[in-house]
């Protein structure tokens, strides 16, 4: 099965379940200087997570597209040589 199938098996899934579409948001995030990379699906949800916004939805659904840029376990030194290591990925 090819990523864009996943991709859209997991839309239709969870938009079915009454669930609204959030498309991904850049991998630069837009007005939070406290992150340089987004390297989470929740990012774009921060705010709503905090209690900052109130999210649009109850329940949401996204791709998100994530840079891993380092983290608890800075195996950096490792992508690339194996199918685990990446730097770009998207989170269902």
């Amino acid at each position: 099965m090819k990523s864009a199938e996943i991709r859209k098996k997991f839309q239709n899934y969870f938009t079915s379940q009454d669930h609204v579409w959030a498309k991904s948001a850049t991998l630069i995030p837009q007005n939070d200087p406290s992150l340089l990379f987004t390297n989470a699906g929740m990012n774009p949800f921060k705010n709503c997570f905090l209690g900052l916004t109130p999210p649009l939805h109850p329940q949401m659904v996204s791709v998100q597209k994530c840079l891993r840029a380092g983290g608890k376990h800075n195996d950096l030194e490792q992508v690339g040589l194996s199918h685990h290591h990446h730097t770009f990925f998207e989170m269902l």
